[in-house]
C-alpha cells in the first residue's frame, strides 16, 4: 500500500483522535456520521480509512489495549503476587482517570476485530492468573472476582474534578480504599491525601 498523502494522513489522525475521545467519554454507540462531523470530514472519508465502525474502534483503542497488556504483564512478573495485583489496580485506575477509553479497551466487544479480541482475551487470562496467584498466597480475598475490578472502574469513572491532576489524585485515594477492601487481611495503611471534589456535576 502506497504511503498516504499528508492531507489524507492528517484526516486519518484527526478521525482517530475524535473517535477515541468520543468513544471514551460517550460510549461505543456514537455514530460514524457524528465522528465525521466532529472531525470535519464526510462519512465517506471515514469509511475510506476504516472499512467498518469496528475497524475504527479497534484502531482507536489499540494504544490503550497495549498499555493494559503491558501493565498486567508487569504485575504478573512481580515476585509477590499481591504487589503485582496492587500495581495493576493502581496503574489501571490512574490511567483510566486520565482516559476513559482505557477501561473500554477491556470490555469492548468488536465482532470483526479478531486480533483485538485475541489480544484482550490474552490480557484477561494473564490477569486471571495473577488473581489466582494472589489468592493462593493468601493475600487476595477468596471471593474476589474480575467483576469487582469492573465495579471499581465504573466507580472510578464517576470521579469529576476540575483538572486531570486532581482527578488522578482522587483516583489514587480511591484505589487505596479498593485495595484495602480486596485484601484478605487488610493492612490499614494511611490513605493518599484527600482532594476537594464537587458534590454534583453542576
Amino acid at each position: 500500500m502506497p504511503p498516504l498523502r499528508s492531507d489524507a494522513r492528517d484526516n486519518r489522525e484527526r478521525i482517530l483522535a475524535v473517535a477515541r475521545a468520543a468513544f471514551a467519554l460517550e460510549g461505543l454507540d456514537v455514530p460514524v456520521r457524528e465522528i465525521a462531523r466532529r472531525a470535519e470530514v464526510g462519512p465517506a472519508t471515514v469509511y475510506r480509512h476504516f472499512r467498518t465502525k469496528e475497524a475504527l474502534l479497534t484502531e482507536a483503542f489499540a494504544e490503550q489495549l497495549a498499555l493494559c497488556s503491558a501493565v498486567v504483564r508487569e504485575g504478573l512478573a512481580a515476585a509477590d503476587p499481591w504487589q503485582g495485583f496492587r500495581l495493576v489496580l493502581e496503574r489501571i485506575m490512574e490511567a483510566h482517570a486520565l482516559d476513559r477509553g482505557f477501561a473500554r479497551a477491556f470490555t469492548s466487544r468488536l465482532p470483526e476485530a479478531a486480533g483485538f479480541a485475541a489480544d484482550r482475551d490474552r490480557t484477561l487470562r494473564m490477569l486471571l492468573e495473577l488473581v489466582r496467584r494472589a489468592k493462593e498466597a493468601g493475600s487476595l480475598r477468596e471471593d474476589f472476582v474480575l467483576e469487582d475490578l469492573s465495579l471499581a472502574l465504573m466507580a472510578n469513572e464517576g470521579i469529576r474534578a476540575e483538572t486531570p491532576e486532581i482527578r488522578v489524585a482522587a483516583s489514587r485515594r480511591f484505589a487505596a480504599l479498593m485495595l484495602q477492601s480486596f485484601q484478605a487481611a487488610p493492612v490499614r495503611l494511611p490513605l493518599p491525601p484527600a482532594v476537594r471534589l464537587p458534590l454534583s456535576r453542576h
